[in-house]
């Protein structure tokens, strides 16, 4: 397997940095996706590498006396079978810079190596690595790399002696029905992203429920709390009334005022 992206950080000077910041909602792609995406795809061999002190593809603070940055000299031995931009002759010689060790990837090749390339043209007209998806647009020359390209597409403009899957206008028509990967990928990835905001709305949901339960707990705490209050006081009562002295109980119609103290007369015979 091939080392698709390097998640390093690296440090640009006192206080600042530079980070491999990727979309939150970044997926990684297959090769089959990639290869509908790239601009120009060749196979090729590498004839020389030549260092380079400086890289306008690097964001690293030092740009000069290094030897991290170099561009490769490449012979074309078979370009890809449709739409490819370069226009030329098999067995052409270019150059294709932008190679190196920079702070979120590595695009290397070694000498008298042949690879599969992604490659594409900036605004000046270099020939770059096309990093499709932010994924390595370099693929040695494997036996299984070999069986993964001529599964996908076909080559053409060949240089004799080059064992690879050349054109036919079969193939063409059979392209040409063929479902588009990337857009199959595109609805995958759509509904992945609409299973996401679902699941965040799970997520929120249980979140709010689980914090009515405990509202819910909190409120039957607080009930219990009152109604243990409640009998205890009941409680207290009663036992203020059982040993309270009882006052003399009365028939409301009486008369509890005392009456008068009379003079009580003797009654003493007449003569």
């Amino acid at each position: 397997m091939w080392v698709i992206l390097a998640f390093t950080l690296a440090v640009a000077g006192p206080g600042r940095s530079w980070g491999c910041q990727l979309a939150h909602d970044w997926r990684p792609q297959t090769e089959a996706c990639r290869a509908e995406l790239a601009q120009i795809i060749v196979y090729a061999k590498v004839l020389a590498t030549h260092q380079e002190s400086y890289s306008p593809f690097n964001y690293l603070p030092w740009h000069h006396d290094t030897d991290l940055f170099f561009s490769a000299e490449i012979e074309l031995l078979c370009d890809q079978a449709w739409g490819s931009m370069l226009e030329m002759p098999a067995g052409s010689r270019f150059n294709v810079t932008g190679l190196g060790y920079f702070p979120c990837y590595s695009y290397s090749v070694t000498k008298n190596n042949n690879y599969y390339f992604f490659l594409r043209m900036d605004e000046n007209y270099n020939i770059i690595p096309h990093g499709v998806n932010f994924q390595d647009p370099i693929f040695p020359d494997t036996a299984e790399v070999h069986r993964m390209f001529s599964s996908l597409f076909q080559f053409s403009n060949c240089t004799p002696g080059t064992h690879v899957h050349q054109y036919t206008p079969e193939w063409e028509a059979q392209e040409d029905s063929r479902l588009l990967c990337s857009t199959v990928q595109k609805a995958l990835f759509e509904e992945e992203e609409r299973v996401q905001t679902l699941s965040q709305q799970v997520r929120s949901l249980e979140k709010a429920n689980n914090h009515l339960r405990e509202k819910v707990k909190t409120i039957k705490r607080q009930l219990r709390q009152a109604q243990r209050d409640t009998t205890k006081e009941q409680q207290t009562l009663n036992l203020k009334q059982l040993y309270e002295p009882k006052t003399a109980e009365t028939h409301p119609d009486q008369d509890t005022a005392h009456p008068p103290l009379k003079k009580v007369l003797s009654k003493r015979p007449k003569k």
